[in-house]
């Protein structure tokens, strides 16, 4: 169920194939279906980073059973990367928030995934 999502003031010149990229990617990276990534990607001229408004990025990551201390620095290193490459996002422009708000927390088809899963 993880669900990415990324504001940018980086113009992106073709938004859907980006997403379509990112998504592959965060399946990947999080070891999930992409059946079950869901991606927001927001265009925000306004944001800025350490005072300016040079390529910068704030990326938050909910997602269940995988957010932890031992992965999170791998998925962080990926990401920057990927930031890197894609937006020409330089590694000390942005961050990474990692958040599992636990089973009972995220609902889905009329119920919460502490029922369909348990606890």
């Amino acid at each position: 169920m993880p669900a990415l999502e990324l504001i940018t003031n980086v113009k992106i010149a073709d938004e859907k194939a980006f997403v379509v990229e990112f998504s592959k990617l965060g399946a990947e990276l999080l070891s999930k279906p992409e059946k079950y990534i869901s991606i927001n990607v927001r265009h925000n001229p306004t944001l800025t980073f350490g005072g300016t408004f040079d390529p910068a990025f704030i990326l938050s990551i909910v997602s269940l059973d995988n957010i932890n201390p031992e992965v999170n620095e791998k998925y962080s290193k990926a990401l920057f990367k990927f930031f890197e490459d894609k937006l020409g996002v330089p590694g000390d422009r942005g961050y990474v928030v990692f958040n599992d708000p636990g089973r009972a927390y995220i609902g889905y088809e009329g119920t919460t995934f502490a029922t369909i899963f348990g606890k």
